[in-house]
């Protein structure tokens, strides 16, 4: 509801509890001046009790919101004025409340595991991957993003400041360290021998297979005609070269296989040797610490190097722009591929949902904390930083005009309780002679 309809039902209400108010009070000035009786002494009692529950459930409701004092003139009534405005007077304690049950009901770390566990977003991102449509909906606004981060990116100003960070990370990274601490993160735990395992593989494939041995004797043939041309003259160079290749091949095919059998073979502790050495010389030697320096230099100063690397950026950027804003994006059917078969292996394999979630418990109980604190700071600084008399006049509209109805029961039930209390006084002076 908008500003002037939530006005509109707050005087409309305000209105009807002033009504009973004045109608309390003008049954007490009518039955002052009625001669006593059963009936005018019984509607009195009732419009006594029902003015002040009027006027009291007035003060409370109106003190909620304004300062009161004496009508006219403004001054503070005594032990009463000090407890009124009480939204304004109490508007960085209420933001600091509200704050905090905020962080403590919404955003505490059981609520939010609870939360992800009673909806299972796994199987609900499942379900709407695989949806019709809802694929490719998702890769429409992953691409507008990506091209919103593009566009950003092509502003000369952005593409300075991402040049001098990448020259101050350059400046920061010793690239000989760097490369020997990535060399032995890949040799832990041996798993630079499953590497090499695979291209020996690789490499015994290679030469089993025809055309390389026909580039085999082809390389002979020529080696031999070059280095000894009288000889060649004599000797069946094609045969020869053949032949070569065979025993060249058959030899090699033999070592790498019985590398590949034996895990502790000589060539395999040699091939490990030799990357322990080179790790060594990339974190101590001298020679390799000013090579990685001057490359350095060269990447993050050298124009040359600075242009290529632009131009490569500029290209790659332009196709990007010209893929995304495609009819038949490559891009964006490939996010949707993705889309939809990550919705089909999630809906088929409950024990990767179910990995997801326990991931996004995970991720939920590591954010939870700092993300609490930092909403509930950011609550509690703009609720401080509102206007007070706005904060108030924008409390008293939303829940104002319910505020009247306990002004309208206050009348009522004092009415109610006036009437019984003189039904009961009348009711004991009745008795009372036969008490006695």
């Amino acid at each position: 509801m908008d500003t002037p309809n939530k006005e509109r039902e707050l005087r409309r209400n305000q209105r009807r509890a002033l009504f009973f108010l004045l109608a309390s009070a003008a049954l007490f000035l009518l039955t002052a001046f009625l001669p006593p009786g059963f009936w005018v002494s019984g509607a009195k009692a009732v419009a006594e009790a029902a003015l002040i529950g009027a006027l009291a459930d007035w003060f409370a409701v109106a003190a909620l919101f304004h300062r009161i004092g004496v009508p006219g003139l403004g001054l503070p009534i005594p032990f009463l004025t000090r407890h009124t405005a009480i939204i304004p007077n109490n508007k960085a304690r209420i933001a600091d409340e509200l704050a905090s049950f905020v962080r403590d009901k919404f955003l505490d770390e059981q609520s939010l595991v609870q939360l992800i566990r009673q909806h299972d977003p796994a199987s609900r991102l499942a379900a709407w991957l695989r949806a019709r449509g809802n694929a490719r909906r998702l890769s429409r606004h992953l691409a507008k993003a990506a091209a919103g981060m593009l566009a950003l990116t092509g502003d000369a100003r952005i593409q300075r400041l991402m040049a001098e960070a990448l020259r101050a990370l350059l400046r920061r990274l010793d690239l000989s360290q760097a490369a020997g601490s990535v060399l032995e993160t890949l040799t832990k735990d041996g798993r630079h021998q499953q590497l090499l395992d695979e291209g020996m593989a690789q490499l015994v494939a290679l030469l089993r297979d025809a055309p390389t041995r026909a580039l085999i004797a082809q390389s002979l043939v020529l080696w031999f005609k070059r280095e000894y041309p009288t000889i060649e003259k004599l000797m069946p160079t094609s045969w020869a070269g053949r032949n070569g290749a065979e025993l060249v091949a058959s030899v090699l095919d033999k070592v790498l296989a019985e590398v590949a059998r034996d895990p502790d073979h000589a060539l395999r502790r040699k091939f490990d040797q030799a990357l322990e050495r080179l790790i060594a010389r990339l974190r101590q030697d001298p020679s390799f610490i000013e090579q990685g320096e001057k490359l350095k230099r060269a990447l993050a100063e050298g124009e040359a190097a600075n242009r290529y690397v632009a131009a490569l950026w500029q290209d790659w950027r332009q196709w990007l722009e010209r893929d995304l804003a495609a009819e038949d994006s490559a891009l964006r059917a490939g996010i949707a591929g993705m889309g939809l078969w990550l919705g089909r292996q999630l809906a088929r394999s409950p024990a990767l949902r179910q990995s997801l979630n326990e991931h996004l418990e995970g991720a939920a109980r590591a954010v939870a904390p700092d993300f609490a604190r930092f909403l509930a700071r950011h609550i509690s600084d703009t609720v401080k930083r509102w206007d007070t008399r706005e904060l108030s006049r924008q409390i008293e509209l939303d829940i104002g005009k319910d505020l009247q109805y306990i002004r309208i029961n206050g009348t009522l039930v004092g009415g109610l309780i006036g009437m019984l209390l003189y039904l009961g006084s009348r009711g004991i002076e009745a008795v009372s002679p036969y008490v006695r």
